[in-house]
């Protein structure tokens, strides 16, 4: 199973191929994420992988409907959030909101590379994606208030020709997008920032199984 992480951290060090549009909403979606205004609000997110039976997984998480202001609450996303300014990187921040939201333990994960820096304008964020991978399956811990639920996904169902599908969704402020290209996960719909980071992943890792 390590050839996959050897193979994946090989494609980090590589120019990054960028988000194949057919991952996003629309063309104007995607030029608006590559639009940064001065003054985002920094994030940072752990895309982590660890093994699980034969496969390599990936942590995603539901977050929660508790918070009104929260433009993504409900939505599926990987785990983080928020730089501080005691975090010294991007890097610290998402180990730092990983273990907060879900759990794991900095020391056993081993950072491998970074995907596309990525804009949310619907909440101002500048998200930095951060690669990583542990050697044993950590022992998940949600955080109440800020993860519903956690799902622990085969890196595999991504990669199936099928994959990707395409709805009308309806979103929080009640608005019907349509024909959103999203991913279903156990019944819930992966889709937004989180399907863009997903397909440059995918396309980093091509057709390595």
């Amino acid at each position: 199973m390590q050839d996959f992480i050897d193979h994946l951290q090989s494609q980090l060090q590589k120019p990054l191929p960028g988000r194949p549009p057919e991952y996003s909403i629309s063309p104007a979606d995607l030029k608006a994420r590559s639009f940064i205004p001065d003054n985002p609000k920094l994030a940072g997110v752990l895309v982590l992988f660890y093994p699980k039976g034969k496969d390599w997984h990936l942590v995603l998480i539901e977050r929660t409907s508790l918070h009104e202001g929260d433009r993504h609450k409900g939505q599926i996303s990987f785990p983080g959030g928020r730089h501080e300014e005691s975090d010294g990187s991007m890097t610290e921040t998402a180990l730092r909101e990983a273990e907060e939201e879900v759990g794991v333990d900095p020391e056993k994960v081993e950072i491998i590379g970074s995907l596309s820096d990525l804009y949310i304008p619907v909440s101002n964020f500048h998200v930095f994606p951060k690669v990583a991978f542990a050697k044993e399956a950590p022992s998940f811990v949600p955080q109440p208030s800020e993860v519903a639920n956690i799902l622990e996904v085969p890196f595999h169902l991504f990669q199936q020709p099928n994959a990707l599908m395409h709805m009308d969704l309806r979103v929080s402020n009640g608005l019907i997008l349509p024909n959103v290209p999203h991913f279903k996960v156990f019944d819930k719909v992966v889709w937004g920032a989180t399907l863009l980071m997903l397909g440059e992943l995918l396309a980093v890792v091509g057709n390595h199984k």
